[in-house]
């Protein structure tokens, strides 16, 4: 890969600021420096600085704050190989940086290196997004957000879902957003959401039980955390700060459920500002987030149910007023939980990466009692509306 074009590597001076402390995680990344990037790593990090579809233009000045954080913390993990690629400057216009991101997603996805991004605002998930339309297969998008950004007018980063699920040839499968805060959501959007079939998790469902977003994010391809979903005593420094929200370690625990996640093929971490931060505080917490992620995929358990029989133990519940046969899953490995929704012959295919649901032991529990999970529910009917 020759990513030359699209993005700028680090000063010097810092890479040997980040390099010189002993054992630290910067001691350990290898810094871009221009040339060209073999096959060998696993996890590329990247800052985009675009902020002019966003609230704060100042949030495209977070992608080096984050650094000095994160590199300063220690690995737990070991033979991971992770490049700091550097960063995506701004464009001549907003396409022009989504343009460059696409390109460079596109690049890594396709070379199975993970892209850990930094921005910038949250309509960068635009420019993640049409990276994996040249991979012409369907996808799945977890967002966290403390709403859904699905707005007919505003600027960018309260609309960008929109333009996303109206892309054509669309190839988005699945939309789920998790942490929403009910003052904050609009009920169109949400009957609108209802009528694709499409989730949006509430915060209080979440704090409830944090294992309960587990298998949303286990589903998902690309995964895009909006800082502002968490609570401003946290992270001051957001573009549009709330009292109330995640608090830091859940913040850290859905990172680490996604970086655990055998799916997940991309990461973007959006809207943090230095404008409004206090003594670091939010890019202290933003590089214990990624540290968690990176902790999780160092911890990967590489299961795949469809293509094995091992470490797995199939149950069969029959529904009593339906006679539908469900097929669950169980890994033995790691305790996790998945279901089988049929597809349509004609567009298995298509659907072969949705036919196995990421679900958890209440899904089972549910089946047992005679009633229809909701989440097959709700992947049939997409699987056979399109």
């Amino acid at each position: 890969m020759d990513l030359s074009l699209f993005i700028t590597p680090l000063a010097g001076n810092k890479i040997v600021d980040y390099m010189s402390a002993k054992d630290t995680l910067g001691s350990q990344v290898y810094f871009y420096k221009g040339d060209e990037i073999d096959g060998d790593f696993q996890l590329a990090i990247i800052g985009v600085k675009e902020g002019r579809g966003g609230h704060s233009i100042s949030c495209k000045d977070s992608a080096n704050y984050f650094r000095d954080h994160l590199y300063s913390l220690y690995p737990s993990w070991k033979n991971l190989n992770i490049i700091d690629l550097g960063n995506i400057e701004e464009g001549n216009e907003w396409k022009d940086t989504n343009y460059a991101l696409s390109e460079v997603v596109f690049s890594l996805v396709s070379n199975n290196i993970l892209p850990v991004i930094i921005g910038g605002s949250n309509d960068l998930g635009y420019g993640v997004y049409k990276g994996y339309e040249r991979l012409e297969q369907t996808v799945n998008l977890v967002t966290v957000d403390r709403k859904v950004d699905l707005n007919e007018e505003g600027n960018k980063s309260d609309t960008y879902l929109r333009d996303i699920i109206l892309s054509k040839p669309n190839y988005l499968f699945n939309y789920t957003n998790l942490g929403a805060q009910g003052y904050f959501c609009n009920p169109e959007i949400e009957a609108l959401m209802e009528k694709l079939f499409f989730d949006n998790i509430r915060l209080g469902q979440i704090q409830q039980d944090k294992t309960f977003s587990e298998p949303y994010i286990r589903n998902a391809d690309i995964f895009s955390f909006d800082l502002n979903a968490i609570r401003q005593a946290e992270v001051p420094g957001t573009t549009v700060a709330s009292p109330n929200g995640f608090f830091g370690n859940e913040a850290c625990q859905l990172t680490r459920y996604a970086g655990m996640s055998d799916k997940l093929s991309s990461v973007a971490f959006f809207e943090t500002t230095p404008e409004y931060d206090v003594n670091g505080q939010t890019f202290s917490l933003l590089a214990q987030m990624i540290w968690y992620f990176i902790e999780g995929f160092a911890n990967r358990k590489k299961e795949s149910p469809l293509s094995s029989d091992k470490n797995y133990t199939k149950y069969k519940v029959v529904l009593n007023n339906t006679q539908e046969e469900l097929t669950f899953i169980k890994s033995t490995k790691s305790n996790r939980w998945w279901m089988k929704v049929p597809y349509p012959p004609s567009s298995k295919t298509k659907f072969e990466r949705h036919h196995l649901v990421p679900c958890d032991y209440k899904d089972y529990e549910m089946a047992m009692n005679d009633e229809m999970p909701d989440l097959w529910i709700r992947t049939y009917k997409k699987i056979n509306v399109y």
